[in-house]
């Protein structure tokens, strides 16, 4: 069996990116060997798969899935990527629509750079404090299509991001769904941010909703105003904006490569 499929970066997140208009796999038969193929060195190696296939409510629908196979709600740089990707192969308009189990999520393609409007975040909750290796730490929490924690740092670069992250992901604060965590630093008039991504299960170059995530805390905290510029781990800046109840991701996508997946990328 041969997929053809491409592997698009959004401020170094990665993704593979399948079109399933035709109904050309299953897409819960395919979860199956995302692990496999999402390992880096083995197989095509990326953050996560992105399933694109025909809606009824928008302009398509997406299947989100995660490097460890779990699906995920939503993904800011996976939804920049997915908006190039079906508007470079004629699956929708420059201005479009796509359907998440988010809920429904608006892009703009211009060029490399794709502007998406999120769903409203809510559950907003500020300096809240949890126990971490019988060490206090205070934290905000939101969720931006995905749950995250919020944690402003004032040493970002020596921030023990694996560990913290990991034991802070499996909290029992956040069961079952568990959360994303993001650590910020405020540098001049932007945030510089590092995340624990879940389901990745390690830190990730970038997080679309936890840049969001870190920017809205940031606004509410009175430490930022829109738009907000955020550095990813990859030096590429993300832009947010808050407009009234309206939430914006803005940055660049990079098209990699097309290729053919064959059977030997998940055995």
């Amino acid at each position: 069996m041969k997929i053809p499929f491409s592997k698009l970066s959004g401020s170094g997140n990665d993704f593979i990116i399948i079109d399933n208009t035709n109904g050309i796999i299953s897409a819960d038969d395919f979860r199956k060997k995302v692990p496999q193929i999402c390992r880096r060195r083995i197989s095509v190696g990326a953050d996560g798969v992105i399933i694109i296939e025909k809606s009824t409510k928008a302009h398509f629908k997406w299947r989100f899935f995660n490097s460890d196979g779990s699906e995920a709600e939503m993904c800011g740089n996976g939804g920049r990527c997915a908006a190039r990707f079906a508007f470079e192969k004629g699956l929708a308009p420059q201005e479009m629509s796509f359907e998440t189990l988010a809920g429904i999520i608006k892009a703009s393609v211009n060029g490399r750079k794709v502007k998406v409007q999120l769903t409203q975040p809510h559950s907003l909750k500020i300096d809240e404090k949890l126990v971490i290796s019988e060490r206090p730490i205070s934290y905000s929490f939101i969720n931006t299509g995905v749950p995250h924690v919020v944690i402003f740092v004032d040493d970002l670069e020596n921030t023990d991001v694996e560990n913290i992250g990991k034991k802070i992901r499996f909290h029992q604060n956040f069961i079952p769904a568990g959360t994303n965590v993001n650590f910020v630093q405020v540098i001049n008039d932007a945030l510089a941010i590092r995340t624990y991504e879940r389901g990745v299960e390690a830190e990730t170059l970038a997080c679309g909703t936890g840049s969001v995530a870190a920017a809205i805390v940031a606004i509410k905290k009175g430490i930022a105003k829109s738009p907000v510029k955020v550095i990813t781990r990859s030096q590429e800046v993300l832009t947010v904006y808050q407009e009234e109840n309206r939430v914006f991701l803005e940055g660049l996508t990079r098209w990699v490569y097309d290729g053919v997946l064959k059977e030997e990328a998940w055995i």
